[in-house]
Formats: structure tokens, C-alpha cells, sequence
């Protein structure tokens, strides 16, 4: 009889050679498999956190360690469809790790477009020495400037005081605290912007979705409102900020903007009105994500 050739498998395929942690982190991948896109990612990042340990270092040390108690409890609030990042109260943003609670939004690796786009524009000029964030939540763009931009100082400015008290939490964790200052505005009321003076340097990831968008549930029920929806057409927030910008805005200045994926058109338009040139900036997906609004003045070295 002819036999066809030996077919090896690998001994995970049949849990051989497997310890608890290993077998954990499987069952709890196919636990979230329903629920999560990332399913193998997100149980990694539980499980380090409930070791209190570095996720690439529990990788390596894999065949040493043993599932602890607390995990169990994690992976149950994640398969009720709760992010990663309030679970672990952690999320990586540029090269920073954040501190993020529900009283603010998560950061997403798309908003670091918006500090490529600050970083270019000032790689052949002086750098910003003032920087302004508006709508600052857990600090994540201001931070992350303030970290590329070493001479700068910035304003973060928010509505909410729980959301400020992130992040200048999360500025004294990271030793930016000296250079990062917080104060409660309500861009929404008169005077708001009184006494801030002007920024070579804004930045600003508003609130952008139309009202009656339908979002993910993991997003819907978890994520704060006031920092996802913008009226009925997802425009309230650009229609106020940038009708201020020019008082803020240095001359030689720019002002860095998220935008949703269909509203390039609209808010160019909203900056024109304004007096402002814009330009846009499209995401690594590919997608419109960032304008950069200008005076139009000649700028040194540009």
C-alpha cells in the first residue's frame, strides 16, 4: 500500500504541550471572536494587564506564567462589548501610554495624523513655542506635541472637568506637566476664548458626528457623548471654533483639524468663509482625516 507523505501539525493544534496561560488566552480568543475584530490582541492585552506586565514580555515569558485570578473578570466585561482601553484604563497614543477613563474618548490612531501634520509643517521652520488644544480630553494631542516640540508649552482647554483631570493626570505621569496647563472653556458660551492670548501651534479633534449617525455599541454605550456628536449635520463645533481661530491664531500660525471622513468639502468651506487657506491631509486607511488651516501669510524657510 502506498502511504502519502507524513503531514506534521504543530502541537497547539491539539492544546499538547499547552500550560494554563496558553490555553486562557485561546479560550478567551474564541470567547471574543463574536464581539471583537482583533479577538487574539485583545485578550493578549487583558491578560498582560491582569499580570501587570508588558505585553511583549508576557509573549516572551509565555511557558512560565499562569493565568491570574483577575482575568476572568476582564475578558467578561470586554465579551459584554466594553473597549480594551477602559478595562486596562490604558491606551497607547503616538509614543505615549495614556491613562483613559470613560469621561473621555479614546484615542485612535488616526488623530496621530494630526501631529504628522504639525511636524511637517514646522521641519523646515522655527518650532511652535505656543500650542493650544482644544477639546483637549485625555491630552492626547497636546501631549504628543509637547513631546515632539521639547521647547513648547501648551493650553489644553476642555468643558468637562472629570475629562480635565485626565489629562493633566496623564501630563504628570509623563513628566509634561511643567509645560502642560489645563482650564475648563465652554466653547459653546460668549467670552470663552477671552485671556488665552495667540498659539503658533492648534490643534483640535472635535465632536463631528451627525446626531442621528448610528454608532457601534461598544462606542454607543460606552464612549461620552459630548465628544462624538455635533448637531444634525456633525458641523456645530467647526462652525464655532473656526469663526474664533483668528483671534487665537498667530500669522504665521496653523491650526490642525480632524474631520470626518465625508466632511472635507464643508469645513474647507467653513475655513474659506473664515479667512483661512486650508489643505488637506488624508489618513494611513487612505481616508480624508485632517485640515490644516493657515492665514495664507509667507511663512520663514517655507
Amino acid at each position: 500500500m502506498r502511504v502519502g507523505p507524513l503531514c506534521f501539525r504543530p502541537a497547539w493544534v491539539y492544546g499538547w504541550g499547552m500550560n494554563g496561560l496558553s490555553l486562557t488566552l485561546r479560550d478567551a480568543t474564541d470567547a471574543l471572536t463574536p464581539v471583537s475584530a482583533t479577538p487574539r490582541l485583545d485578550a493578549e492585552l487583558l491578560m498582560a494587564h491582569a499580570l501587570g506586565m508588558d505585553r511583549s514580555a508576557m509573549l516572551l515569558r509565555m511557558h512560565d506564567l499562569d493565568s491570574p485570578a483577575g482575568f476572568a473578570a476582564m475578558l467578561a466585561r470586554r465579551v459584554a462589548d466594553e473597549p480594551v482601553a477602559y478595562i486596562t484604563g490604558m491606551q497607547a497614543f503616538w509614543d505615549l501610554d495614556l491613562h483613559v477613563t470613560p469621561d473621555v474618548l479614546i484615542p485612535r490612531a488616526d488623530s496621530e495624523t494630526v501631529i504628522g501634520v504639525a511636524i511637517a509643517d514646522f521641519a523646515g521652520r522655527d518650532a511652535p513655542a505656543r500650542i493650544l488644544d482644544l477639546g483637549t480630553g485625555s491630552g492626547a494631542l497636546l501631549l504628543a506635541a509637547l513631546s515632539v516640540f521639547s521647547g513648547a508649552e501648551g493650553v489644553g482647554i476642555d468643558a468637562s472637568a472629570a475629562a480635565l483631570a485626565v489629562a493633566s493626570g496623564n501630563a504628570s505621569r509623563l513628566g509634561l506637566d511643567g509645560r502642560a496647563y489645563f482650564e475648563r472653556r465652554d466653547w459653546t458660551l460668549d467670552g470663552w476664548a477671552d485671556g488665552l492670548g495667540q498659539f503658533d501651534l492648534i490643534l483640535c479633534n472635535p465632536p463631528y458626528i451627525e446626531d442621528a449617525t448610528p454608532l457601534s455599541d461598544m462606542v454607543a454605550r460606552h464612549e461620552p457623548h459630548s465628544a462624538l456628536f455635533a448637531g444634525p449635520d456633525g458641523l456645530r463645533d467647526y462652525r464655532i471654533l473656526l469663526k474664533t481661530l483668528e483671534k487665537l491664531l498667530k500669522t504665521t500660525g496653523i491650526a490642525v483639524f480632524e474631520i470626518g471622513f465625508n466632511q472635507s468639502k464643508t469645513v474647507t468651506k467653513l475655513g474659506t468663509d473664515a479667512g483661512f487657506i486650508s489643505e488637506l491631509t488624508h489618513d494611513l486607511s487612505g481616508n480624508p482625516r485632517v485640515l490644516r488651516f493657515s492665514l495664507g501669510i509667507a511663512q520663514p524657510n517655507r
